[in-house]
């Protein structure tokens, strides 16, 4: 029970609460004491912040599935063949990563074979055959750069838009969150599945604890903690919800200058409304054979993240705007090569066939038109080798790629140069990806902005703005 709460509630002597503070207090126990990190203790959105804004022109994408791969997926071994003509000479790097001081490393061959995919002819590696499938969809773009080269600032800067020594700032699905708001009243407006990196990928930041990530798994129960009393009828939660409106109207009156209790009580009822609507979303028993065969589901390297896509595609049909989905994530991720490149075959393996299968099941029903789809990490790989066989950390060049939403498929934008190490042609910084993904919901980057101790805050305060050229 946050302050907040305790100092509404009426104190009698001896620590005895008011009749009326038991009721709110047990209210918010038995329909939303179990949310966790969905509704963090801080504080919430300011009431002012509380409504959404209107798209500033017509939009391309009503949603968006965010396909973030943890660790660094290397661009050379994947979406950025390079000529290995440079292969076991050493090039000279300078000022990476925390040594400022130039140095020389040997630069080590890539392994995989690229092949030619689709009317565009753009060549993708034997490592994502089935995405290669689907390339005509798909804009690849080749020329991302960040500034951190360590993972957990890198993560916060390609997740909030800020350098990632900066904390506090929202990720860009509660900015989406907070400028579009719900689409669905059953359902949170923001949903992360999977383990992240870090606990940044999900904060609502300054904007507040409503607008952060709501946790998802595949499974029975899509939110620990979150289901129905066993035995409790629709009458009873019909009767539950008539009695927590009625207490969050008499909260509304009396504390109306008090924004916490105007974000809790949303809270409450959104995680009431959900303990009905949730098992039905992630229920996939009513899904054909065809469909689970599309995501890897039932073949053991592609069954579990073909289920987190199948998810995701489910709640975007029913108006979540923005899926977030972390592959191998925790720590530093999985897709972290220092050891061996190779380590990269069996998480490839585990994503390729989910990652084509949902974009052709986006396609096939209609909704990849309004359903952008985006594939990045928090930085690329380097050319040069570490401990032999693996490839450190590259934030000044490396690939995200982006389809359907209204996005120009079959397509590459940018290079990185003869080696792979930095961006050259049209480089784009990572909030230039933010810029894109806003603009194609309609919203100017521009005007995301609020005002925070005095200062204003923006999600992107730095790049060029939307990537034109792949819209």
């Amino acid at each position: 029970m946050t302050d907040s709460i305790m100092n509404t509630a009426t104190l009698y002597p001896c620590g005895r609460i008011s009749r009326r503070g038991l009721l709110h207090r047990t209210a918010g126990g038995f329909l939303g004491a179990a949310l966790g990190a969905m509704w963090a203790e801080a504080g919430e959105l300011p009431a002012a912040l509380l409504a959404p804004s209107r798209p500033r022109f017509p939009a391309k994408a009503k949603s968006v599935i965010f396909l973030f791969m943890c660790g660094g997926v290397s661009h050379i071994d994947t979406f950025d063949p390079k000529d290995n003509k440079w292969a076991g000479k050493l090039i000279d790097v300078v000022g990476f990563g925390d040594n400022r001081a130039p140095m020389l490393r040997p630069v080590i061959p890539c392994a995989r074979t690229f092949t030619r995919y689709g009317k565009s002819g753009i060549p993708v590696s034997d490592w994502f055959p089935h995405v290669g499938s689907m390339i005509d969809d798909i804009a690849v773009i080749r020329s991302m750069w960040c500034n951190e080269p360590n993972h957990f600032p890198a993560v916060i800067e390609t997740c909030t838009g800020h350098q990632g020594r900066q904390f506090d700032n929202p990720c860009l699905g509660s900015w989406v969150s907070y400028a579009l708001g719900s689409a669905n009243r059953n359902l949170p407006t923001f949903v992360n599945i999977g383990r992240p990196s870090s606990p940044v990928q999900l904060t609502g930041g300054y904007l507040g604890a409503s607008v952060a990530a709501t946790p998802f798994r595949t499974g029975p129960t899509p939110i620990p903690n979150l289901k129905p009393p066993e035995g409790s009828t629709a009458a009873e939660r019909d009767r539950q919800m008539s009695v927590l409106a009625e207490l969050n109207e008499d909260f509304r009156r009396e504390y109306a200058v008090n924004t916490d209790i105007a974000a809790r009580a949303k809270a409450y009822e959104l995680a009431a409304r959900m303990q009905l609507s949730t098992p039905g979303v992630v229920d996939i028993a009513d899904e054909p054979a065809n469909v689970l065969d599309l995501y890897g589901i039932g073949s053991k390297p592609t069954d579990d993240f073909g289920r987190q896509l199948l998810l995701a595609r489910r709640l975007v049909e029913r108006g979540v705007r923005f899926v977030q989905i972390c592959h191998a994530g925790g720590g530093n991720g999985a897709w972290d090569a220092h050891a061996d490149i190779k380590s990269h075959a069996p998480l490839c393996r585990a994503t390729d066939q989910p990652i084509a299968g949902l974009l052709r099941d986006l396609k096939q029903r209609g909704m990849l038109d309004e359903t952008l789809v985006v594939w990045s990490s928090e930085f690329g790989r380097s050319p040069w080798s570490q401990n032999t066989t693996g490839r450190d950390h590259n934030p000044r060049g490396y690939t995200a790629w982006m389809a359907g939403g209204g996005i120009r498929g079959g397509i590459v934008h940018g290079t990185t140069d003869d080696v792979g190490y930095k961006a050259v042609d049209h480089p784009h910084y990572y909030s230039d990806l933010h810029a894109t993904i806003l603009h194609q919901f309609g919203l100017d980057h521009r005007q995301l902005a609020v005002p925070v101790q005095g200062k204003t805050m923006r999600l992107v305060e730095e790049g060029n703005g939307p990537i034109d050229e792949v819209i």
